[in-house]
């Protein structure tokens, strides 16, 4: 008769954030337009930004800037922007409120929610590059050290978005996660290098995850750089401060 005692305790936490991390990821791909327009839009900036009538960038090849700048962007704009507002809304319409109710930890459902969104963002890259490559981009550097920063860059900014999601109302996640992603695409070396700042400011915008994130793959597939340790110090300190804190405030409902 023991063989048949129930056992009512949690899975193991491994198993949960796996599941979690599956069901996730389904539930992003069942929403299809906004799959296509997440995948699509770095490819249009892609090009637009490549255009050499838009501004000056001081280089020698454009697209070699352009490219590593995109994929910095869209690792920005799926793990912190698109995930801060799709949980913020989920928080609203108590979809979350029933998690709670689980067996289900904070730590878990913020891992699962960071690990989906890397693995759309593993086909973001992919897309990308092919994109890039077509446009005659001459590629350099480890590609180990890009899905490095990818990754790091990834938990920093998903941590920054459920911290905003967990936090305010979604109304109020959306503007601000939308302020804040126009104000590090033109403040954190994306569209514009920091070597157009004055020397002080650059100095200080170097120390904002997206000037790290920006900076490390540019060291690495502009110029080759072996290993940018500066750029993936920044970013984990950002990750476990952002991380450690969204486990701490986040709020269910």
């Amino acid at each position: 008769m023991s063989a048949f005692a129930p056992a009512p305790e949690a899975a193991p936490r491994g198993r949960m954030l796996a599941a979690q991390t599956g069901m996730e990821f389904r539930l992003q791909l069942r929403n299809l337009e906004q799959v296509g327009l997440t995948l699509v839009i770095p490819l249009l900036l892609l090009f637009f930004f490549n255009l050499p009538l838009l501004y000056s960038l001081g280089v020698a090849r454009r697209i070699d800037f352009v490219v590593p700048s995109i994929l910095a962007l869209a690792v920005i704009s799926a793990s912190f922007t698109g995930l801060a507002i799709g949980t913020g809304f989920e928080r609203k319409y108590a979809v979350l409120k029933r998690l709670g109710a689980t067996a289900l930890p904070r730590s878990v459902l913020i891992g699962g929610k960071t690990l989906s969104v890397l693995l759309l963002e593993l086909v973001q890259v992919v897309l990308i590059v092919a994109f890039g490559l077509a446009l005659a981009w001459h590629p350099h550097g480890d590609p180990a050290l890009v899905i490095l920063l990818v990754a790091l860059g990834t938990v920093a900014f998903a941590g920054l978005g459920l911290l905003l999601a967990g936090t305010l109302r979604a109304e109020v996640t959306l503007a601000a996660s939308n302020l804040i992603w126009l104000v590090l695409l033109f403040a954190g070396g994306i569209a514009i290098p920091l070597s157009k700042y004055p020397h002080a400011v650059a100095q200080v915008l170097q120390y904002l995850p997206s000037a790290a994130l920006s900076d490390g793959l540019h060291r690495v597939l502009q110029d080759g750089a072996a290993i940018p340790l500066h750029d993936l110090a920044t970013l984990v300190v950002w990750g476990a401060v952002a991380m450690i804190a969204a486990i701490r405030w986040f709020r269910w409902e």
